[in-house]
């Protein structure tokens, strides 16, 4: 899945990351998307408040996020609405969502016949199944998520054309970010441990049988 562009979670850089992830390709800096805010004017964040989401920061971030979307001719549809929900697409016939909880915003999309979590926290993107795609959209929405359909012709991506071709599979599930952090810290902690047993053998000439099991573990962990 090399072909698939990912941008991974730097500060509290997530709308660049969801756009970004979405369109395949470094489209948008933090610069261009500040910019983009500083041209909102009172009138449009009103409009945002006819959904009833009090959150300012909220409004600001979904409206900088739609504007953006505007140029390249995309637009977003509230995916929890009654009424998108009463024209019943099932969600595997569109091509992406953009998935927002409180701060963090992330998309969901179709590359080739595949979908894929492209989540910034994610270690990489996340292979989603057919099958399994409406209940992974429903589980965002029972934890809280606000989920937006993006209507529109998405720009043509290298990731895209090459899965069309063929479809990939995923042996180990991306970690969050933290989670991959945490388990490096404990190997290398382990892995000291294990320094420390045998640096007190140093110049016994000696090593019993359990040293002997730490020492291959050691060499092994190099």
């Amino acid at each position: 899945m090399e072909s698939i562009f990912h941008e991974k979670q730097e500060g509290s850089l997530c709308a660049q990351h969801c756009l970004n992830n979405l369109l395949q390709g470094e489209y948008f800096s933090p610069v261009e998307l500040s910019s983009i805010a500083h041209q909102l004017d009172e009138e449009e964040r009103m409009r945002m408040a006819e959904g009833g989401v009090t959150s300012e920061d909220y409004r600001t971030f979904l409206q900088v996020i739609s504007n953006a979307l505007k140029v390249w001719g995309l637009e977003l549809i509230l995916f929890n609405s009654p009424e998108y929900q009463r024209l019943r697409i099932d969600p595997i016939n569109e091509r992406s969502f953009i998935c927002n909880y409180k701060e963090h915003w992330f998309t969901v999309r179709k590359l080739g016949k595949q979908w894929f979590n492209l989540n910034s926290l994610l270690t990489g993107p996340e292979l989603i199944s057919d099958t399994y795609l409406a209940l992974f959209l429903a589980q965002l929405q029972q934890e809280g998520y606000s989920i937006f359909v993006v209507k529109g012709d998405l720009p043509d991506c290298e990731a895209d054309q090459l899965l069309q071709m063929i479809r990939v599979q995923q042996m180990h599930r991306p970690k969050l970010i933290g989670e991959e952090l945490a388990q490096l810290k404990e190997q290398r902690v382990h892995k000291t441990d294990l320094e420390r047993v045998l640096e007190a053998n140093d110049g016994s000439g000696m090593l019993d049988e359990d040293e002997e099991d730490l020492q291959r573990a050691l060499a092994l962990s190099r």
